[in-house]
């Protein structure tokens, strides 16, 4: 496929995006009940609680929305999930213990293997593996760039950001970041990314054009443990879950330095925001719940009973 119709593509895709109805539904996985909680954004109950498969962690949309992607780390497999009807359509076979997956706009899912040291490129349509990189050991968090032409997928024990292209599915860039990286995020223009690294208790801030660490910060919140990471809206500030220390940390986007801290449910991972940048959703692990935080006042405002081991969260709204 050429540059210019790859372009196009990807462009179409993004205003069938702009243009969809909403859901105005929020998807957790509860990994150690092997289901998805589905919760009202509006209302924020569960609506919904839909068996996926073992060990249900990493989640996404399609591109459309029309589908939830879940990775099932003990099937070796995607589960799809319609999100109007929230029946499990099918199970697509992903290689070997998926954990953590971006979704393409040409909606092609990139996927860390970890068992295998390796990223794979999957066709949710035609079940088709494209492609599998190797990477290096236990791959984790994946990001795709908001222009399409990079994938960055995170190894645990090797501590480095992988910087794959698109379509070529070449390697070029290895970027040693802080001990067991776990998410990346991308700036809104693709300049930045920021990766959170669990091990060492810190947050990196990527130049993407030259490859390389531009700040790095080690978070000053007692048994601090980064996981999950979002960028708001405005581009100012950054959200990190913080694990057993049981808050979210808020980091200004520039300097890396803390604002403030939002204590929320125990063992916090992953994190999601409303489409305004209002709300922000957090998984609580050894809770079973969800905190939602209002990000005007740095407040937890609601707290929302899911199921076992909440870990993964999108919000369509």
């Amino acid at each position: 496929m050429t540059a210019p119709i790859f372009t196009l593509l990807c462009l179409l895709v993004m205003l069938g995006n702009a243009l969809a109805e909403p859901t105005y539904r929020i998807f957790v996985t509860n990994e150690n009940d092997n289901t998805v909680s589905v919760i009202d954004s509006r209302s924020h109950k569960v609506e919904a609680t839909v068996p996926v498969g073992k060990r249900p962690r990493g989640i996404g949309f399609a591109p459309d929305r029309a589908h939830v992607y879940v990775a099932l780390g003990d099937e070796n497999a995607i589960g799809v999930i319609d999100t109007r009807t929230l029946q499990v359509v099918k199970t697509i076979p992903s290689g070997s213990d998926p954990e953590a997956f971006a979704v393409h706009t040409n909606g092609h899912i990139y996927l860390s293997n970890e068992d295998d040291n390796k990223a794979s490129v999957l066709d949710p349509v035609s079940g088709e593996l494209l492609a599998q990189i190797p990477v290096g050991i236990e791959p984790e968090g994946v990001g795709v760039s908001p222009d399409g032409k990079l994938v960055l997928v995170t190894s645990e024990s090797t501590s480095m950001v992988h910087v794959i292209t698109v379509p070529e599915h070449q390697i070029t860039a290895n970027i040693l970041v802080g001990a067991r990286p776990r998410e990346v995020a991308f700036s809104a223009d693709g300049r930045w990314v920021y990766v959170s690294s669990e091990i060492s208790g810190e947050v990196n801030k990527l130049d993407m054009a030259a490859r390389t660490v531009v700040k790095k910060v080690k978070l000053e919140i007692k048994d601090a443990k980064p996981k999950g990471v979002v960028l708001s809206p405005d581009q100012r500030t950054l959200y990190v879950s913080t694990g057993r220390a049981n808050v979210v940390a808020v980091l200004d986007a520039d300097t890396l330095a803390l604002k403030t801290s939002v204590p929320v449910g125990k063992r916090v991972w992953g994190l999601a925001l409303s489409r305004d940048g209002s709300r922000l959703y957090t998984c609580n692990g050894v809770d079973d719940t969800v905190s939602v935080v209002d990000t005007a006042t740095h407040k937890a405002i609601a707290t929302i009973a899911v199921g076992g081991g909440p870990w993964g969260v999108i919000i369509d709204d």
